[in-house]
């Protein structure tokens, strides 16, 4: 069914995606949880104004789909950075701007809202009566999200979390339609070349199964250990 020698040379041209997905999505997860991180934040302490813009970028980001966002900023993005430089007068042409930036940047606007909602639930599943304990020993506020509140919050958003790196690996594969070349891009790309797709596409879903396995047990191996020191 499958041709040996096919799936070797594919296997090698498909696998040299796999770096470029990987940092993007690393770089993705990072910056999207530290926004979803701060958003979270704003809702917990119901910060008036900051509260409801918040809100409404979440329910603008989780019920656009990710492809028009991606195309928004296809488009949107460089001339929108173009005029912004004009303002303050820097000499920069933002039309020139990488379509991998372009895609960095509009998914994870879309995966900052849903991080959001993941660390609000971890941060609602802390019990409010031991911080009242920690403060009657003592602790300060630092001390207090340092020491309490910051490791309860990682472990019970961690499963979470995990999901949301497959997620954007997934969203990634939408890049294509901007000229981004990731695992399922250079899938395509390959089997364009010698129409074998049946063995590309089997290719690409063995590296995802793969990836996902990697990620999976690095997270559940992260979170016994968190709950052990914890």
């Amino acid at each position: 069914m499958f041709e040996l020698d096919v799936l070797i040379q594919d296997s090698r041209e498909i696998l040299s995606a796999v770096p470029v997905t990987l940092a993007m999505a690393v770089t993705i997860f990072v910056f999207s949880t530290i926004i979803g991180s701060l958003f979270a934040l704003v809702e917990h302490r119901r910060i008036p104004v900051l509260r409801e813009l918040v809100v409404a970028y979440k329910i603008a980001f989780k019920g656009v789909p990710m492809v028009i966002v991606i195309f928004l900023a296809y488009f949107g993005l460089p001339p929108a950075l173009q005029f912004l430089f004009s303002l303050v007068g820097v000499n920069y042409n933002a039309h020139n701007t990488p379509n991998w930036v372009v895609l960095i940047i509009a998914v994870t606007g879309c995966i900052a809202a849903f991080q959001a909602e993941i660390v609000k639930g971890a941060l609602n599943s802390f019990d409010t009566g031991q911080a009242d304990a920690a403060h009657s020993l003592g602790y300060k506020s630092s001390q207090l999200f340092r020491r309490v509140l910051f490791p309860q919050v990682v472990v019970a958003a961690i499963p979470d979390l995990t999901t949301s790196i497959m997620v954007i690996m997934k969203a990634l594969s939408l890049g294509f339609a901007i000229e981004v070349v990731e695992i399922f891009a250079q899938s395509q790309l390959t089997a364009a070349l010698n129409f074998y797709y049946l063995e590309a596409f089997v290719i690409a879903v063995v590296i995802y199964m793969v990836i996902a396995y990697i990620v999976t047990q690095t997270a559940d191996w992260l979170e016994q250990s968190l709950r052990l020191r914890s």
